[in-house]
């Protein structure tokens, strides 16, 4: 059986800010998504995706990583941070069947993404679902602090990118 015929189940909510929604195909963000979860065998998942302004994704990045500076897609995983001293909530089970299945929430900055495809030169829907995939990546566990773990997933982020002829945009530094 291909992966292609295995039955999937993915909520992609992506919301856009009224000021960027003439400039954002929301569609093309949810397929580069589906594509990552389903390359990684992810045949269930529900995550959100917003995209903002710079002052926002600024806000959030001073106030989860302490970095007052905006930058381009910040993740927001749903799993438990398991050294965490905060109580498990008891959940009925159908609730906690859909949080499960719930993988977090990324918000890209669209100005800063599209400074960043001016800069590299590449379309802003093309770095958009680039900053889509790396996100989800992030969301799914994977980083790039080591060169082993930049590897594994720079490999991960091209295989998703290259349905959309987007495979080469994963050959750079990223600032997430």
């Amino acid at each position: 059986m291909s992966l292609n015929s295995i039955p999937t189940d993915y909520a992609i909510d992506v919301q856009v800010d009224e000021e960027f929604a003439a400039l954002v195909d929301e569609q093309t963000i949810r397929a580069a998504v589906e594509e990552v979860l389903r390359q990684l065998g992810h045949n269930e998942a529900a995550l959100t995706v917003a995209i903002t302004n710079d002052e926002y994704v600024r806000q959030l990045n001073r106030d989860h990583r302490g970095v007052d500076a905006p930058t381009d897609v910040l993740s927001f995983g749903n799993q438990p941070d398991e050294d965490a001293d905060e109580p498990h909530l008891a959940l009925p089970p159908e609730l906690a069947d859909e949080m499960a299945s719930y993988v977090g929430d990324l918000v890209i900055a669209y100005p800063y993404a599209a400074q960043q495809a001016a800069r590299y030169e590449n379309s802003v829907a093309a770095e958009l679902r680039l900053l889509a995939v790396h996100g989800t990546l992030h969301l799914l566990g994977y980083d790039h602090a080591t060169p082993e773990d930049e590897h594994t997933m720079w490999a991960a982020q091209a295989a998703a990118l290259a349905p959309f002829g987007d495979h080469s945009l994963s050959h750079r530094n990223h600032d997430a």
